[in-house]
């Protein structure tokens, strides 16, 4: 696999299309048996039609993915999850009558949901969240976190930006990054918001030099307590 900084150069793999579309053609055929009420030809004028969507869809996620999942970070073999998965995270976006909307901002919902690790480089959406201790527990703090937040368009509130958040909800503004201080009871002070990572990652190390934060950040994968919202 390429690393990370070759993602652009990923050429994308016609095994793995061919098992996202197989994935989502058995997902929409189990749903239309279960459900007398669709009719996935009427839908598409033809399953000829049907059949071209879907392929359609493996090749435009799998382009996708090429330039922004991380496959190196990946722990299954890319294609059986997508075989395995695909079809079911993808029905949780979109009903099967639908899926000629499907596009690049449904392959993020997609990749999301199946908790792929998503390069957090800024070009897309992708919620952050990053923490490590400090080598002594200055101003009270035992550890430093890094999350992404987003405000309210219509309140003066900012939320925690976690895996399971709509990536491109209208509610809110685009995602940035805040600095916060952790205590040793877990509770969290927001110290500082910045609107790239890189930004809030050269302020925690101004703070604190020997920080050990990743230069670059990872994907959010498992809950964790979202701080307070104050920026």
């Amino acid at each position: 696999m390429n690393t990370p900084t070759e993602q652009s150069v990923i050429e994308a793999d016609p095994a793995a299309a061919f098992a996202t579309a197989l994935s989502l053609w058995g997902s929409c055929k189990a749903q239309a048996e279960a459900d007398s009420t669709m009719n996935l030809s009427e839908a598409y004028h033809g399953m000829d039609q049907f059949m071209r969507v879907v392929v359609e869809i493996g090749n435009r996620f799998e382009t996708w993915a090429c330039q922004y999942v991380d496959f190196n970070s990946l722990n299954d073999v890319w294609t059986y999850l997508l075989e395995d998965r695909f079809g079911d995270s993808c029905l949780k976006i979109l009903q099967p009558e639908d899926l000629a909307g499907f596009n690049d901002d449904d392959c993020l919902r997609v990749a999301l949901d199946l908790k792929l690790p998503v390069v957090a480089d800024g070009q897309l959406p992708v919620p952050v969240d990053e923490q490590a201790p400090l080598p002594t527990n200055d101003g009270g703090f035992a550890a430093l976190r890094i999350q992404t937040v987003r405000d309210l368009i219509e309140e003066n509130e900012s939320e925690a930006f976690v895996l399971g958040d709509e990536p491109f909800d209208e509610n809110f503004e685009s995602p940035y990054f805040a600095l916060y201080g952790v205590g040793t009871d877990g509770m969290v002070e927001h110290i500082a918001s910045r609107r790239t990572y890189a930004d809030a990652i050269k302020l925690a190390r101004n703070l604190i030099p020997v920080i050990e934060l990743p230069d670059k950040p990872k994907p959010t994968f498992t809950g964790s307590p979202a701080p307070g919202s104050g920026t």
